[in-house]
This record gives structure tokens, C-alpha cells and sequence, in this order.
């Protein structure tokens, strides 16, 4: 893995070196050239180590995206904002299915950095509202997820937010007691 910043170096290299290449009337090899530095660009703003970490996820290797996750050992300086964001996001949909708290930092760290689409945003906020509901933060949790509702502009998550609503509803209702609608101490009472 590149630095981003030496990617972009590479990339200007390469257009120079075609530029020359053009100039020597050697136009497919200035072709060639060009096409190498576009990956270059490409790599810049879409990191190949997340691009193979979401490769993993959709086979459902979480193991074998957490290894490629591993391989960015400092986030900040390899990755630009966005990819940051999708680095915790990636690392929090990992976490969230052993440690809620861990997982809450990453997301609200994505969130933060912001992701590029709109519908991976409202599954973040989705999660947050998840985690939020289980920590008993009922306000926290309705507004994330009427956040995400507004962010998933394709009703992809439309399922899982009505559920979660649902669940939301059931857990705020009051508990009953069942039994024979006597207290005890009317019985004690009534048997002197």
C-alpha cells in the first residue's frame, strides 16, 4: 500500500514521463503511461485495501476483512477523509458483533468523517440507533433512526428501520403483571 500522498506523486511522474513519450512520437507507450497514472488516481481516492476489506465482507469472510483492515497501520496519513470514514466503518460492522462499545466509537468516528454514499451513512446511523437502544438512550436512538430513515433514500433499510421502531415501541410500553389480580396482603388479610 501507498502513501495518498505518493500515489498523486506517482501519478504526475507517469503524465510527465508520457508527455515526453508523446513528444518523442512513441503515442502508445505516452497511452500506456497515461492509463498506468489514472489507476494511480483512481487508488487515491478509492484505497485498495478497503476495496479488497469489502470484497471480504461481501463473502462474508469477516476474519479476512479484518486482516486486510489490519494491513492500514496508520489511518490518517495513508487514507483521506472519506476512506477514514469508511475504514471505521468497515472496523465497526467487525466489532459491533463482540464489543457494543467499541463499535459505537467507530461509527460515530465514521459518521463524523462522513461516507460517501448515503444509503452506507443511514446503515451507520442504523447501527448507532441499535446501539443506542440498547444502552436505554430512547431520545439518541429516535433520532438516529429517523435520520436514517431520511438518508435512505431507496428504501433499501426499510425493513430493518420499521423493525427497529417496532421494537422500540414494545420496549417502552409499561410491563404487567400477570397473576391473580390479588396482593398479598389482602389474602393475609382475609383469612383471619
Amino acid at each position: 500500500m501507498f502513501n495518498k500522498n505518493l500515489k498523486i506523486i506517482i501519478a504526475a511522474l507517469l503524465v510527465g514521463v508520457a508527455i515526453w513519450q508523446f513528444t518523442e512520437t512513441n503515442i502508445g507507450n505516452g497511452i500506456m503511461l497515461i492509463l498506468l497514472a489514472l489507476i494511480f488516481v483512481f487508488l487515491y481516492f478509492k484505497n485498495e485495501i478497503i476495496l479488497l476489506a469489502f470484497l471480504r465482507l461481501r463473502k462474508q469472510d469477516f476474519p479476512g476483512a479484518k486482516k486486510w483492515l489490519d494491513r492500514i497501520s496508520n489511518p490518517e496519513a495513508s487514507l483521506v477523509k472519506k476512506q477514514q470514514g469508511y475504514y471505521n466503518y468497515l472496523n465497526g460492522l467487525m466489532v459491533s458483533q463482540t464489543n457494543m462499545n467499541e463499535a459505537e466509537k467507530y461509527f460515530k468516528k465514521a459518521v463524523s468523517l462522513g461516507l460517501s454514499m448515503d444509503t452506507d451513512m443511514a446503515m451507520a446511523k442504523l447501527n448507532l440507533a441499535g446501539i443506542a437502544m440498547t444502552k436505554n438512550r430512547k431520545r439518541e436512538a429516535e433520532i438516529l433512526l429517523s435520520e436514517a430513515g431520511k438518508l435512505d433514500k431507496h428504501n433499501m433499510l426499510g425493513d430493518q428501520i420499521k423493525t427497529m421502531k417496532q421494537n422500540m415501541k414494545r420496549a417502552g410500553q409499561p410491563k404487567q403483571q400477570y397473576g391473580s389480580g390479588r396482593s398479598g396482603r389482602a389474602m393475609k388479610g382475609g383469612r383471619r
